[in-house]
């Protein structure tokens, strides 16, 4: 806990000594190697472990082509699960292990670095087991639930008076979010995640309670 985090750093995941810095899918894709000598989430899984970059799409495309993808529930309650944001246009997702019970360890952002959290109170988008890898789920409840209100780009875009107001601000702080037209597209994004970058926040380009509290605003 606590060693630093360094958006796009490389880590070698056959470094067993390895003290930082993190980030988080080359945090838990190094996690992942240490424990099966699986290299999984990275842009060659066959490439030399020393040198193989893992990013949290590369996880997304394993998941989808080769991983076994549960929910967000049976993870929480699963030791050694991934649970995935998937990234997003002009930003990045995010990845986390699962402790099994509801709790989280993960590279988080340069402000924080490797932490303890929580897997309740977040957006996420799959929880994943890789092949080879022998999971055990625990008992529990598993209630996890999202934020009610979070600002990002889908299909189709958010319109919302509240996104005016955060693109607004974003330009008073000199961040171009494009027109100011209430529409959450990939500019808007954009912007938000130079924004958290600037704040050492956790770079998403989602604005949540987080980076809305950040920005001077309120979702509700």
């Amino acid at each position: 806990m606590g060693e630093d985090y360094i958006l796009g750093t490389l880590v070698p995941k056959d470094n067993a000594k390895w003290k930082g810095p993190w980030d988080c899918a080359e945090f838990v894709s190094w996690c992942v190697f240490q424990a099966s000598g699986i290299l999984y989430g990275c842009e060659n899984d066959q490439d030399k472990p020393s040198t193989a970059n893992a990013y949290t799409g590369y996880w997304q495309r394993d998941a989808e082509k080769q991983g076994i993808k549960i929910s967000i529930e049976s993870a929480a309650r699963t030791p050694g699960a991934a649970i995935l944001r998937f990234p997003q246009p002009n930003a990045y997702g995010h990845i986390v292990l699962s402790d099994g019970k509801g709790g989280t360890i993960e590279a988080h952002s340069s402000k924080k670095g490797v932490i303890k959290s929580t897997v309740d109170g977040r957006r996420w988008d799959a929880g994943i087991l890789v092949p080879g890898i022998e999971y055990e789920e625990q008992q529990g409840d598993g209630n996890v639930e999202e934020p009610s209100i979070i600002f990002r780009v889908v299909s189709p875009s958010i319109s919302d008076k509240k996104v005016r107001l955060i693109q607004k601000e974003l330009r008073t702080r000199g961040f171009d979010p494009g027109k100011l037209d209430g529409v959450y597209g990939p500019q808007t994004a954009a912007a938000v995640t130079a924004f958290q970058l600037s704040k050492k926040l956790l770079p998403d380009g989602e604005v949540g309670p987080v980076t809305a509290a950040a920005l001077g605003l309120t979702l509700g």
